[in-house]
């Protein structure tokens, strides 16, 4: 049996995951519940856990994820656009697909939400290979994957970036940015007319595109022969 407060902070978190793809922060939790300081948040939170409705993840920021539901709350979804490279692609379809929910007393149905993002074809994970711009068909990811900004997916092909758990045949899901961090891995246009998937460091003028294979070289470039696409955010792969 959940308190009040501790039912309007589970429905505040799920529909705020329903509509960003991210939970919101403890500062929004606690103006949304108009407390007075975030130890009340963490209370909560505390006894959501508890109670087996929402798990943390360690290491990870806003990192709480959503067991189940009560019955009380019924599962709404928000639909938002994805726009790639300023295209509009095939009209973004947003699913709910039930899972059974872990519990001692029973298994019940709970609803997960799901975004189609639009695959834009291969991306090479080795050499790099002409770049793509058509959209080949969609595919759907879980709405945890995907936080702010537009994404798109990708179908990897090659083993250059095996060693960081990206095998051929992998589907990328990408943010599109075109700023990059040292070690992040993202999708390089190079020369404006060939697309890699590629971990990013910056030395001085000079970008370097680095695989995570022993068998395949680091490439050097000039940083104006580079241009950022987007970055990784997550993988899909099917067995």
């Amino acid at each position: 049996m959940l308190t009040k407060k501790q039912l309007d902070l589970l429905e505040f978190i799920h529909r705020r995951v329903q509509r960003d793809g991210v939970p919101p922060s403890f500062d929004e939790m606690k103006e949304a519940l108009d407390l007075r300081s975030k130890s009340g948040i963490h209370r909560l939170i505390t006894a959501l856990e508890e109670r087996g409705f929402i798990r943390r993840l360690a290491h990870r920021a806003r990192a709480i994820e959503i067991v189940k539901l009560p019955d009380a709350l019924q599962a709404k979804t928000v639909f938002r656009p994805v726009v790639v490279d300023g295209k509009a692609p095939p009209p973004t379809r947003h699913k709910v697909a039930s899972r059974p929910a872990a519990s001692p007393a029973g298994a019940r149905d709970i609803t997960i939400h799901a975004i189609e993002l639009p695959v834009m074809g291969r991306i090479a994970a080795g050499v790099p290979i002409e770049a793509i711009s058509e959209v080949s068909h969609t595919v759907a990811v879980p709405g945890q994957m995907i936080g702010k900004g537009h994404h798109y997916a990708l179908e990897v092909q090659g083993d250059s970036m095996i060693e960081a758990g990206i095998n051929n045949g992998d589907v990328v899901v990408i943010r599109e940015q075109d700023t990059a961090d040292d070690g992040d891995i993202v999708v390089a246009l190079v020369g404006g007319q060939e697309a890699t998937l590629k971990r990013f460091r910056r030395r001085g003028r000079t970008i370097a595109l680095e695989a995570a294979n022993p068998a395949y070289e680091t490439r050097l470039f000039r940083d104006d022969q580079v241009k950022v696409q987007g970055r990784l955010v997550g993988l899909i792969r099917t067995y």
